[in-house]
């Protein structure tokens, strides 16, 4: 990092700093990262308040980077002078529009989309035709073709990334509707805006030779855990609207009295990072630029909805959530109480935990007396309280008590949330909080747009 800032100004997003002479080499770096700079404080957890004088560091994204200090009122001529100039070296090395950051996962394509709102005269008579098509067929829908949808509940307003303003929109589709998503590029003609695709995730990999040869567009590929990071910490840094990003489930184990909190992630390091997608992988992060992969399971999201799929003849993955609301899962598993007929009393298991998930189909007779609704219900909890087990396990291992939960397989999937936060919390004796993130399954495609911006 620099020392011996004499101005350092957020200008939309970029990091406006004059540098002394005098620098230290940057420290031995595990993982690439970006620096981290000031963010207004807002409301945290309780449990994980910090002392004031760790509350200097935030996590910010943006053009460059920075530490963000007071700035300096009557800046000497020459300071003003080198200050003007970087913002003009800023505003020349911006990459064209449109800025796009795409994370193309094992299930869902995830697409995050910056709108600039300050477009001025002289840049709407120089736009390209073709530019200002595409930005009106993204903002005039909501849905593209039969199963492509724009999260509108979740964009973010009034943003400001590499000096302009504007909106991010967040908007997802099928993996396996690529190949359209191919063919639409070609005809729009995508390739002729002069545009560098920033993309995470293995179908950046696996899709690259088609955007190359039938679209003409060139790919960047990412890193997707970078970006999964770079994304989480942009996202809570900014926060949603004016509200915090993270919350978490307060009395997780009463029904009755379990209800959303908001909290933030400030001084957030160490934390287990849980990304739940397809399958699962789950991350140590220690600091902005070191973290490792702990472990994962190839027991996922994308388990939960095959095996609705075979079970239940459900086809979409709301269907199966719908399902499993309505059903119980006791009726498939084999608890404690089946096998004890109550409580082990000597290693503290209730009767009510599950012992063998999926147990009861072994008798005949308990399978003709579950349904669909069943099925699904204890596919949901079986895929769950897997997730539950093996990060509370890594968690105390890496010797970390903050929990952070992340993924599309928690869209729209608030039981699945709270028997997270449930598990966690009772079987911790209340040591472990599960955390969770409004915009769940995007920032590893709001990573790789950030990518796209540092790289000027």
């Amino acid at each position: 990092m620099m020392n011996g800032a004499v101005v350092n100004v957020y200008h939309g997003g970029c990091a406006l700093q004059e540098e002394s002479d005098d620098k230290q080499p940057p420290p031995q770096q595990q993982h690439r990262g970006k620096k981290a700079a000031g963010r207004p404080k807002k409301q945290q957890c309780h449990q994980h308040r910090q002392s004031p004088e760790n509350e200097a560091e935030r996590y910010r994204a943006g053009c460059s980077d920075g530490h963000r200090t007071p700035v300096s009122k009557d800046p000497a001529p020459s300071t003003s002078w080198r200050l003007q100039q970087r913002r003009e070296t800023v505003k020349k090395n911006r990459p064209p529009f449109p800025w796009f950051g795409m994370d193309i996962g094992g299930t869902l394509v995830k697409l995050v989309y910056f709108e600039p709102k300050d477009i001025t005269a002289e840049e709407e008579q120089e736009e390209v035709e073709n530019l200002r098509s595409i930005r009106k067929y993204l903002m005039s829908n909501v849905a593209y073709g039969s199963t492509g949808i724009r999260d509108v509940h979740l964009e973010l307003k009034d943003l400001t990334i590499c000096g302009r303003k504007g909106n991010l929109h967040f908007i997802r589709f099928p993996t396996q509707n690529m190949p359209a998503f191919i063919q639409m590029g070609k005809a729009k003609h995508f390739s002729s805006l002069h545009t560098t695709l920033c993309a995470t995730g293995g179908g950046a990999y696996k899709f690259e030779p088609d955007l190359r040869t039938i679209v003409n567009l060139q790919l960047r590929k990412l890193d997707e855990l970078d970006c999964l990071i770079h994304g989480t910490m942009y996202i809570d840094s900014i926060g949603f609207n004016g509200c915090a990003e993270c919350y978490y489930f307060e009395h997780p184990t009463d029904p009755e009295r379990c209800q959303k909190k908001t909290c933030a992630l400030d001084n957030p390091y160490p934390l287990l990072l849980v990304n739940i997608g397809s399958g699962v992988s789950i991350l140590a992060v220690y600091s902005k630029d070191n973290y490792k992969r702990v472990t994962g399971t190839s027991l996922g999201g994308g388990t939960f909805l095959g095996l609705c799929c075979l079970l239940t003849s459900c086809s979409t993955f709301e269907e199966a959530l719908e399902m499993a609301s309505r059903g119980e899962s006791t009726k498939v598993d084999k608890l404690v109480r089946d096998i004890y007929g109550g409580d082990y009393d000597r290693f503290g298991l209730p009767g009510w935990a599950v012992a063998s998930s999926f147990g009861n189909m072994m008798s005949k007779e308990k399978r003709e007396a579950v349904n669909k609704e069943d099925l699904a219900r204890a596919t949901l909890v079986t895929i769950t309280n897997n997730i539950g087990s093996i990060a509370r396990m890594c968690a105390l291992n890496e010797n970390i008590n903050r929990v952070v939960f992340v993924g599309n397989f928690l869209r729209i999937n608030t039981l699945a949330m709270k028997l997270l936060a449930y598990a966690l919390d009772y079987w911790s004796k209340g040591q472990l909080k599960g955390l969770f993130m409004e915009h769940e399954g995007y920032f590893g495609a709001v990573g790789a747009l950030l990518e796209l911006v540092n790289s000027v």
